[in-house]
């Protein structure tokens, strides 16, 4: 089953930029890439992940598993992604355990959404 880590794209990290410079965001997604996205990790860019007030964010689904969404990071953190990514795509559930977290994850999670639970559709 294949991970997605979604990273915010358009994401200024609260900075004023030339339009011809790219975003913090952008520059996240460049840095992971350059490093190596993880086996059985989908690397996604998103327009936004609505976590603008809390600089470059990430977040980290598959179905089936618990979500998370990671802010404050910067393109100096792209091999703590990375290796959060990895530990996460080997999480069953999603959840990886606190202290196998790189310290990114442990301090910067910005949201942990439960996985989507089918509904048995309601008797007519």
């Amino acid at each position: 089953m294949a991970v997605t880590l979604h990273v915010c794209i358009t994401c200024r990290a609260g900075q004023t930029l030339p339009e011809d410079e790219p975003t913090p965001g952008a520059r996240l997604r460049d840095a992971i890439l350059e490093a190596g996205v993880p086996e059985g990790v989908n690397l996604v860019p998103v327009e936004c992940l609505s976590a603008c007030s809390q600089g470059c964010s990430v977040a980290l689904s598959a179905p089936g598993r618990w979500s998370y969404v990671y802010g404050r990071l910067s393109h100096a953190n792209a091999r703590d992604v990375i290796a959060g990514a990895a530990a996460y795509a080997a999480a069953a559930d999603g959840i990886v355990p606190w202290r196998s977290r790189p310290e990114v994850f442990r301090k910067q999670s910005l949201a942990r959404i439960p996985p989507i639970v089918s509904l048995p559709e309601a008797a007519e």
